[in-house]
């Protein structure tokens, strides 16, 4: 009897080892040893069609009235949208914006990943290194859209309207917003609120007329300059440049 039974135990060892091997070839490694298999690769996203600088403002508008009703997509499918543009990027528009905490682009306008190309600084002013960000959104990506975001209430525009002392590099900041505030004075209404928007125009103008690039792309029509300001209050963006 014994010969039968190990027999018959060495078959059947033979044939589940058989079948276990069948089963774990496809996922096992040169050394031996068993692997996951991979994860399919999310597809990458198709290269969006070229849109004009009106078009491009319109997105943003319609963003925007999202982020008043509190209807946002920009969390919707966000890790296979993370994976879609990890190789490439075609951000539809520019975002030149105050770094102040309550104003993300992405939330303010609902948009995702991939989608804005943003710099961000105190009081929305341009520097060397903000327009060189902006000219290489506007000649790699084709980017038809610049939008400068000011918001209510600014401290940087505060500060230079009331000539603040201010520490350290701060200085350089309240300095080159003082041209716009000078242009606002004398302004019926409220001084800050009027200093807020005279400072979003003044980026405005001379990004529009920044030499050698923008002003060009702007004088062909390949790229639009535009300003805004955000309420802290209600959220909404009003186009005022």
């Amino acid at each position: 009897m014994w010969p039968m039974n190990l027999s018959k135990w060495a078959f059947l060892q033979t044939a589940g080892f058989g079948t276990l091997t069948t089963v774990l070839a496809p996922v096992m490694n040169a050394g031996g040893l068993v692997q996951a298999p991979a994860a399919p690769a999310a597809p990458t996203a198709p290269t969006p069609r070229p849109i004009s600088s009106d078009e491009a403002l319109q997105k943003l508008i319609e963003g925007n009235r999202r982020h008043l009703s509190g209807e946002f997509t920009i969390t919707q499918r966000l890790a296979e949208r993370r994976q879609q543009v990890a190789k490439a990027q075609h951000p539809f528009a520019a975002i030149l914006g105050c770094s102040d905490s309550r104003l993300p682009p992405e939330i303010v306008f609902d948009h995702s990943l991939g989608d804005l190309f943003v710099v961000r600084v105190a009081g929305n002013i341009v520097d060397m290194n903000g327009l060189a960000s902006l000219e290489f959104a506007a000649t790699q990506f084709g980017t038809p859209l610049i939008l400068v975001l000011g918001h209510a209430r600014c401290g940087a525009v505060a500060a230079a309207l009331a000539e603040a002392k201010v520490p350290g590099h701060i200085v350089s900041l309240v300095d080159a917003i003082k041209p716009a505030v000078a242009m606002s004075k004398r302004q019926p209404g409220d001084p800050l609120d009027n200093a807020i928007r005279a400072n979003i125009r003044h980026t405005v103008e001379d990004l529009r007329t920044s030499q050698p690039i923008l002003g060009d792309l702007v004088k062909a029509g390949t790229l639009k300059v535009v300003g805004a300001l955000y309420s802290l209050d209600t959220g909404k963006v009003e186009i005022v440049a």
